[in-house]
C-alpha cells in the first residue's frame, strides 16, 4: 500500500520555519510539535533565511495594459465587422 505525500501550505511553511527561526524550541520538539521530520524543518528554516531579503519584494510582473487592450479591441471591430457580414449574407437567403 502506498502512502500519500503531504502536502503543506505555504503558510504552514511559513510558521513552521518562524518558529525554527526563533530557537525558542529545539528542532526535534518543533518535529513532534508539528509532526514533520526534522530535516523538513531544517530545510524550511534555511529557505526562509535565505529567502527572507525577497520576501518583501512584489513577485508581479508589471502589466502591459495598453497592449492587451488594443488587442483587445481590435478583435472586438473585427468581430463586429464578421457579423455585419453574416447579417447581410442571411439577408439575401431570406430573400
Amino acid at each position: 500500500m502506498s502512502v500519500k505525500r503531504r502536502q503543506h501550505s505555504p503558510e504552514f511553511k511559513f510558521k513552521v520555519a518562524l518558529a525554527a527561526a526563533r530557537e525558542e524550541k529545539t528542532i526535534s520538539q518543533l518535529a513532534s510539535e508539528f509532526s514533520l521530520h526534522p530535516n523538513q524543518i531544517t530545510r524550511w528554516k534555511k529557505q526562509l533565511l535565505e529567502g527572507g531579503k525577497t520576501i518583501f519584494q512584489s513577485n508581479r510582473k508589471p502589466k502591459k495594459e495598453g497592449v492587451q487592450e488594443s488587442a483587445l479591441y481590435e478583435q472586438i471591430g473585427r468581430l463586429k465587422m464578421e457579423l455585419e457580414w453574416i447579417k447581410k449574407k442571411a439577408a439575401s437567403f431570406s430573400e
